[in-house]
């Protein structure tokens, strides 16, 4: 059997590390945040050597599900943790903003120019009562755009998602027909087709001309999708950039501290906002053993750092405003080490 040199070099570097007494932190969760953690912990690491962390993405709430377990340290997660499910934890969940992104609706078709929708259109697609991609309400928002005469194909996430939270949610705040439905997961119509992540969503997507999703903007822009630009609540036509979904955060820092950093951010009010923006969070406990805890807190702070959410915007995530995470570093010197 052949062993590439990239596998013999992680198992090396693992082995090394582990012969130096190094730390090894374990994570599950988010795919909308997978690429952010991947990226975070690669350049935490060069110079960081007393820890290895390992994240693997498999959706936020089976993510949630390893933490109460304790078979991970931390998770990663795009909605925050229920309280029926933090009874169940062994301390308090610190929820720590790791950064902002987008949830964007990408779509494959051939067109000249971005698709524009609005909350009711997509409120329509994703509950299968619009079926065509040239229904009058896509030509209404698009008359300058030729669509074709083609069957709309939905793509949605199988497994418990914070990105499926966050999109459902945005869904029931533009749509009557969608209150009380939103949460990790969703009774999609019959006929949509499933994906497990974000990588999965984007691949039927990628597939097959006309189908349409939703995905965290790193996995749109990374496979070369198409997004549409959405309508917001101001009646502003918006781009998913690090500006406009960095704008659905402006001036929330009361909330989020009286919500311990818990707060949604879909379908802002700001006239410059995306709609369908949200935090994405590291979910860690109040008190935890020390080695490993140290570990812990230590790349969190450094992950409210410049350099840190400088990385985060590099890959089409959104920096933290500066002033929650002032707030967020004083939460972080609280957590007890046992």
């Amino acid at each position: 059997m052949k062993i590439s040199s990239g596998f013999l070099s992680a198992f090396f570097y693992m082995i090394t590390n582990f012969a130096n007494g190094a730390s090894i932190i374990n994570g599950a969760g988010s795919t909308f945040a997978e690429p952010l953690y991947t990226k975070l912990f690669s350049e935490y690491q060069k110079n960081n050597k007393t820890s290895q962390f390992n994240y693997q993405g498999i959706g936020s709430g089976a993510g949630i599900k390893q933490l109460i377990a304790g078979t991970v340290d931390f998770a990663g997660s795009d909605d925050p943790i229920k309280a029926e499910d933090e009874a169940k934890a062994s301390s308090h969940v610190l929820h720590v903003p790791m950064a902002l992104g987008a949830v964007v609706v990408s779509y494959n078709l051939t067109l000249e120019k971005p698709l524009v929708l609005d909350g009711s259109t997509v409120a329509k697609i994703f509950n299968g009562t619009i079926t065509k991609w040239n229904h009058v309400d896509i030509a209404k928002l698009n008359p300058k755009l030729k669509l074709p005469d083609l069957a709309i194909a939905v793509a949605t996430r199988a497994d418990g998602s914070g990105t499926t939270a966050v999109f459902s949610e945005y869904l029931s705040k533009v749509s009557p027909e969608w209150v009380g439905k939103n949460g990790k997961t969703v009774d999609w119509f019959k006929g949509s087709l499933a994906a497990k992540g974000n990588a999965g969503v984007a691949g039927l997507i990628k597939q097959t001309p006309g189908t349409v999703g939703y995905v965290e903007l790193i996995y749109a822009v990374e496979n070369k999708l198409a997004y549409a630009q959405v309508v917001n609540k101001s009646g502003k036509i918006i781009d998913a950039n690090n500006t406009s979904v960095s704008a659905a955060a402006a001036s929330i820092k009361k909330e989020a501290l009286e919500k311990e950093f818990r707060v949604s951010i879909t379908d802002s009010n700001d006239a410059k906002a995306y709609p369908i923006s949200a935090f994405t969070w590291m979910l860690v406990f109040n008190k935890m053993p020390k080695e490993k805890g140290t570990a812990i807190i230590d790349f969190a702070k450094w992950a409210m750092s410049q350099p840190a959410q400088k990385i985060a915007s590099e890959i089409n995530y959104s920096a933290v405003p500066e002033e929650i995470r002032k707030e967020v570093l004083k939460k972080l010197s609280d957590v007890k080490f046992e």
